[in-house]
């Protein structure tokens, strides 16, 4: 006869005679394997294809393997210098055999051209040490440098082989916002003649800002439009917002060259219709850069404000009005704070893909007009300066993050929870 223990022990333990805790850890096990077994080839693929190449990429920014490859026992025997006094005879001597070892390789042309990046000069005074330095047997190694050049007796000129016999030097991180160290090692900005990068980097965040404006400010009645009209006539509108997607940037560019050209199709209306005398200047200059990227971004803007409009529900609006509430305050009070998140979104997505654009910019605009990405591909394939193109891309990635950042903290989903619990 079965008891009521019997019946409470098979539920516990199971038919097989193995405790259902067990069963229930084996399958939750099971089930997290299967899990990583499905994630793990997407995580294996983004890290090949994305975050190594990325780490590799800004790790050339504060990389240094010229000196350190050529001078190693140079970089050995500064480590315990102080920095205030001219090393002693002993780092002169590991100078010396260093440029005996590498005397007419590429290793020392890599590392003069290095070193020459940060004083003008040091080129030829490292290959001319190279070439033309003589020890005599017996004598100091120190006072066959210094006689050969004043320079190896100065403090300034060990400082700098110093700082770059680091492995991670900071100099084109530096040189990326105007900062060098001075002779003192001491953060100081270069001379007015020489600073570039800040002008060019304030140039892109403000150019950035003028398009992602613009195409919130055309791409919220557009949004507003295709959220209020029926289905069908609204999905015909969105396939004229999405268009652009099916066309080439370098087409539309070229496009928009020869309809803003002085002969082209705008200038010839304008000039029938009298608004202007003579062919207005809207190609190759900020006008028709701006036309450009504001036209091939608008989608980007249009998409998250329509998606965060379609999920307003319209008996809001009529709520406000029936209560008395007037249009305008109706729209602005009850509506637009429920758009905010998709302002957000589409406004950060417009920055950030504005901040790296470069074919526009170079095809439509002047010197003048030119964003920190022409840089980047100027010493990635005209230089072949890693390690510049590198630090400004550290750059425009901090200052992404610091703008996602900020859109997480007031336009994310826990700040529309917190207006919405309001």
């Amino acid at each position: 006869m079965t008891t009521v223990d019997d019946v409470a022990t098979v539920l516990k333990r199971g038919h097989d005679d193995v405790p259902l805790k067990v069963k229930l850890r084996r399958a939750e096990r099971t089930r997290t394997l299967g899990y990583i077994a499905l994630i793990v080839p997407l995580v294996v693929f983004i890290v090949l294809t994305f975050i190594w190449p990325l780490g590799s990429l800004l790790r050339r920014g504060v990389d240094n393997p010229e000196v350190l490859a050529a001078l190693p026992k140079t970089a050995q025997a500064l480590k315990g210098w102080d920095g205030k006094e001219v090393p002693a005879e002993a780092t002169f001597a590991a100078l010396a055999a260093d440029l005996a070892a590498i005397k007419g390789t590429s290793e020392l042309a890599g590392a003069a051209k290095r070193l020459n990046m940060e004083a003008i000069g040091f080129r030829s005074l490292l290959m001319g040490a190279a070439r033309d330095v003589s020890v005599e047997p017996g004598k100091p190694v120190k006072d066959a440098f210094i006689a050969l050049d004043e320079r190896w007796g100065q403090l300034p000129t060990w400082q700098l082989i110093a700082r770059n016999a680091s492995p991670w030097p900071p100099y084109y991180l530096l040189a990326a916002v105007d900062m060098t160290m001075d002779e003192s090692d001491k953060l100081t900005s270069v001379p007015a003649d020489r600073a570039i990068y800040r002008a060019i980097l304030l140039r892109t965040f403000w150019m950035s800002v003028i398009v992602t404006v613009w195409c919130l400010l055309l791409g919220f009645p557009i949004a507003y439009l295709l959220a209020t009209l029926p289905a069908r006539i609204a999905n015909l509108l969105m396939i004229l917002v999405l268009l652009p997607f099916w066309t080439s940037v370098l087409v539309r560019v070229a496009a928009w060259i020869v309809l803003l050209q002085n002969e082209g199709p705008l200038n010839t209306a304008m000039i029938k219709l009298g608004l202007i005398d003579k062919p207005a200047q809207l190609v190759f200059n900020w006008i028709g850069v701006y036309i450009a990227m504001v036209h091939i971004l608008l989608p980007f803007a249009v998409l998250p404000l329509y998606s965060v409009m379609k999920g307003i529900s319209p008996t809001l609006m009529r709520a406000a009005l029936s209560l008395g509430c007037p249009p305008f305050q109706s729209f602005w009070k009850v509506y637009f704070p429920q758009t905010l998140p998709g302002i957000g979104a589409g406004g950060l997505l417009v920055f950030i893909l504005s901040m790296g654009y470069y074919i526009t910019p170079a095809l439509l605009g002047s010197p003048k007009e030119q964003m920190a990405s022409y840089f980047v591909a100027f010493y990635t394939n005209e230089t072949i300066n890693w390690g510049m193109a590198a630090a400004l891309s550290t750059i425009l990635l901090v200052a992404t993050l610091a703008l996602y950042i900020f859109y997480a903290r007031y336009f994310g989903p826990a700040k529309v929870r917190k207006t919405e619990s309001r």
